[in-house]
Order: C-alpha cells, then sequence, then structure tokens
C-alpha cells in the first residue's frame, strides 16, 4: 500500500508541474485559469478517444481472420468468441458506469484513477489477444484461451472508455465548450480509424502474401477445385509476427495517449446538479426510458443499421480475399474506405445545420445500398470497387456522426414530457451502446456460424461456391435487408428539427 501511495504520489505530483507549465504566460507569471477550456486541454481529451476507436477497428476488421486461417480454429467456436466477447462488452459498459458513478473523489479525480490504473493491464491483455504461443495449439485450450483474453481486454477497455467519455462533462466551460471539445475527439478519432486502417491493412497485406505463396507451392502437385488446404499445418509464422508487431504498436499508442489525456486534463469538481429533482431508481428510469417513443424508435433504427454495417464490414476482408479476389489490395480499399468517411464528417455536419439532422440521414445512410450492389456486380473490377469504398465512407459517416448528434434531442424530449427526472444522460448513453454493441456481436457471431455450416476450412487456398456465396450473401443482400428495416424505424422518428426547438425552449423556459 505504501508503494502504491507513493506511486500515486509522484505522478500526481508531475501532473501538477505540467499543468502548472501550460497555464504560464511567456513573461513567466502564472495567469489566472480562464472560464472557458484552454485549447491544450481540449486537445489532450481529443487524444484519449483514440486507444477505444483504434482497437475496435483492429479488432473488427482482422480478428476474425486471425482466428479462423492464423489459429486456424473452427468457425464454430470463433462465431462464440466473436459474439460472446462482445455481448460481454456490452454488459460491461452499464456496469462499469454504475461503479464509476458510485466511486470517491481523489486527489487526481473521480474519473481519472480507472483510466489509468486500468491502463498497463489492459494494454497487456491487447497484446496477448494476438499472440500465438510456439507449437502446435489445441482447441480444447486455444478457445477458453481466446474467450478470456478478450473478454478481459473488454472489461479493462470499458474500465477506460466509461470513464473517459465521462470526462467530458468535467472539462470545465459551458455547454459549447464542451460541444467543441467533442468535437475535436470526433476528429482524433477519426484519425484513429485511418491510421488503424493503414495498420491492419499492411499486416493483412503479409497474410495475403504468405497464404499465395504456400498455395503456389501446393498448386505445383496439384490442382485442386475446391477446399484446398494450405500445406502448412502451423500457424502462418510472417503473419504471427505481423499480428503481434501491430499489437505492441496499437499497445504503444494506448499508453502514450492515456498518459496525454493524464497529464493535459484537469477533471474539475462535478457540476453542481439541481437537488429538487426527484432521485428515481435504477430501474424505474429504465423502464422511463424505454417507453419513450423517440427513443425507441432511435435506437431501433441505429440498432439494425450497424447490424448491416457490422455483418458488411466484418466480411470485406475474406469478401476480398475469397469472393472479389482483391485480397492484395484490401488495405487500399480500406484506407479509401475510411478516408472517405473521415472528410465526409464536416461534409455531413454542413448538411445537418442545412438541412437537418433526419434529412441528413435519409441522405447518407441509403448510399449503402446501391455501393454493396454494385461491389457484388463486379467484384474483381478494382476501379468500380474503389469508387464504391467512397460511398460506403459516406454512409459509414452517417452511422458515425448522427447518433451522437440525435441523442442530445431525444434526451431534451424526455426531459421535457418528464421535468422531474433530470441528469439521465449516462444511462441514455450507455443504454445505446449496450443495444448496439450487442447487435454488432450478433451480426458477426451470424456471419461466422454461416461459414461453419457451409464448410469454411482455415487456412484453405481455394474454397467452394457455398462459401463464396455466403460471403456475397452476408457481404450485400442481407446488411441490404436490414438497413431497410432501420430506415422504416427512421421515418416513424417523431423529433423533428421545429418539435426540437421547441423542446429546447421550453426546458430553457422552465430553467
Amino acid at each position: 500500500m505504501n508503494c502504491l501511495k507513493y506511486f500515486t504520489d509522484q505522478l500526481q505530483a508531475l501532473k501538477s508541474q505540467f499543468l502548472i507549465l501550460t497555464t504560464q504566460r511567456e513573461d513567466g507569471h502564472v495567469c489566472k485559469r480562464p472560464e472557458e477550456i484552454p485549447l491544450v486541454r481540449k486537445l489532450c481529451y481529443a487524444v484519449g478517444g483514440v486507444p477505444h476507436r483504434i482497437t475496435t477497428v483492429a479488432m473488427n476488421f482482422s480478428l476474425q481472420i486471425f482466428l479462423l486461417d492464423v489459429v486456424q480454429m473452427d468457425a464454430v467456436y470463433v462465431s462464440m468468441i466473436l459474439f460472446v466477447s462482445r455481448a460481454w462488452d456490452a454488459v460491461t459498459d452499464p456496469l462499469v458506469g454504475y461503479l464509476v458513478t458510485r466511486s470517491g473523489w481523489t486527489p487526481t479525480g473521480k474519473l481519472m484513477p480507472w483510466m489509468v490504473l486500468s491502463m498497463p493491464i489492459g494494454v497487456l491483455s491487447y497484446v496477448l489477444l494476438w499472440f500465438v504461443p510456439q507449437g502446435p495449439m489445441s482447441q480444447a485450450f486455444s478457445v477458453p484461451w481466446f474467450l478470456a483474453v478478450t473478454c478481459l481486454f473488454e472489461t479493462l477497455m470499458s474500465c477506460y472508455n466509461v470513464p473517459y467519455l465521462s470526462l467530458s462533462m468535467f472539462l470545465g466551460g459551458d455547454e459549447r465548450d464542451r460541444d467543441s471539445a467533442t468535437a475535436y475527439r470526433m476528429g482524433a478519432e477519426m484519425l484513429a480509424m485511418l491510421t488503424a486502417s493503414l495498420i491492419q491493412g499492411q499486416v493483412v497485406a503479409v497474410y495475403n502474401t504468405e497464404i499465395d505463396g504456400a498455395c503456389q507451392q501446393v498448386n505445383q502437385i496439384n490442382t485442386p477445385i475446391q477446399n484446398t488446404p494450405s500445406p502448412q499445418t502451423a500457424s502462418l509464422q510472417d503473419t504471427q509476427n505481423a499480428f503481434l508487431t501491430s499489437a505492441l504498436v496499437v499497445g504503444a499508442l494506448y499508453f502514450l495517449c492515456c498518459l496525454v489525456v493524464f497529464l493535459g486534463v484537469n477533471e474539475q469538481q462535478a457540476p453542481q446538479c439541481s437537488q429538487e429533482k426527484v432521485q428515481v431508481s435504477y430501474l424505474a428510469s429504465l423502464k422511463m426510458l424505454m417507453c419513450h417513443v423517440p427513443y425507441q424508435r432511435m435506437v431501433l433504427g441505429f440498432v439494425f443499421s450497424a447490424l448491416a454495417f457490422e455483418m458488411s464490414l466484418a466480411n470485406f476482408a475474406l469478401f476480398c480475399s475469397h469472393a472479389a479476389g482483391l485480397g492484395a489490395y484490401f488495405q487500399y480499399l480500406l484506407l479509401v474506405l475510411l478516408a472517405s468517411a473521415t472528410l465526409a464528417v464536416p461534409l455531413l455536419q454542413a448538411i445537418l445545420v442545412r438541412l437537418g439532422k433526419k434529412t441528413t440521414l435519409f441522405i447518407g445512410l441509403p448510399l449503402f445500398i446501391p455501393a454493396v450492389v454494385i461491389i457484388v456486380s463486379l467484384p474483381s473490377n478494382l476501379p468500380v470497387f474503389m469508387t464504391m469504398c467512397l460511398l460506403l465512407g459516406l454512409s459509414l459517416a452517417t452511422l458515425f456522426l448522427l447518433p451522437w448528434s440525435m441523442l442530445p434531442d431525444v434526451v431534451d424530449d424526455f426531459a421535457r414530457r418528464n421535468p422531474c427526472c433530470r441528469d439521465l444522460e449516462p444511462l441514455f448513453f450507455s443504454t445505446y451502446a449496450f443495444c448496439s454493441k450487442l447487435g454488432g456481436g450478433l451480426s458477426i457471431g451470424i456471419s461466422t456460424m454461416t461459414l461453419h455450416f457451409v464448410g469454411y476450412q482455415p487456412g484453405a487456398c481455394n474454397h467452394g461456391d457455398g462459401v463464396v456465396t455466403s460471403l456475397i450473401v452476408l457481404f450485400a443482400p442481407v446488411p441490404v435487408i436490414l438497413l431497410l428495416v432501420g430506415l422504416v424505424f427512421f421515418h416513424f422518428y417523431p423529433i423533428t428539427e421545429e418539435q426540437h426547438s421547441k423542446n429546447h425552449t421550453q426546458l430553457a423556459t422552465v430553467e
């Protein structure tokens, strides 16, 4: 305990010195801390969003192919690991949120200790997730090992990300300052997605090069027709090293970003909340929230939309490699998709301000449908594939931006209808995250289970028509149907721009 106390005191002293330096003028005198949030604090806060986004993108695009073809695990077990870990991640968010709420104030703040103390084990668990022991690895050991490590990492990431998202309310300043800090965070997360695409694209390129070389050796011996296995019974060594190297790079970024947040963000005391509000129990609040019609339709719309995108993007690497025959270009296709999404965010924000949120949503999300239909119609045409990735990126940016823009409108509508129940923002956001993550896990589990039933062989050079057809169906037709269902819910979403303005005016009058 004495060592831990000494370590905490040293960190607090280092942080205090850093904050003093950032608030000094050029003449050497310490200036009075301004009311608004300083730019340095906004930037340091924005950097904290990188670990969650970069690890999420890496796992979404690469974990399935890593477990199937590198670890060479049966598809049914991969499906179980992906679904259980996603479901576990969804459950831990509200649980961690409750525990953080119950925790007390410390010299470093209320939220910061959760982020700092969870970070070292979180980095270690992420590296272990991409580590394959030397020699043959039986599924009796590999399945529980990767399931346990994945769930451990998701738990620790929740211990980091839930307090981090809540930190925006404790940066100081007014609502406009906090919105500005959130905009910086969104920009940093989009750059993190691009970084993850570059890293994982290089890893998949190593995988494709190694598997193509192995398959060429097999083709010199015989010419198989379907499901020709790779001659390597062990995992691909170069690909293993590439995945592990990428994990070490991402782990280093995780550590550095957490350090920047700790040193650059001075957590403020909780803003004063009105004591006249009725304190409603957790279950009663949850019941009221789920009975709120605008929230129901918004969540259902985004859950079905997220299911569509998750199912399509989770099979993106496999579709490029086995259905389109463009595995060597996967990293470039992924880079085009995410670069398009990054550049589309300010464009969508401008459209949102000019035309409204619901109109922007119906402009951006439906672009997914012609993009995937054209891709599966001309899968081997690289220029067409890249052009359609531009549309996919624009649609993905819509899904990325709109939920966090529409949720405050729903919260305002709820507050107007239930004036005795305020300060429920964490419950709105955590419940939405729970539904979204659970839907994403369900889509990945269904995809991998489908590949198992059609006879997907890990490490195979060629696959039968059933596997190729399944990848096409999972990439386009099923996601299109799911997205159409989501658009139906959005059509009946009742909060228009006029309704939101009326809610805002009434709330301002009451306060």
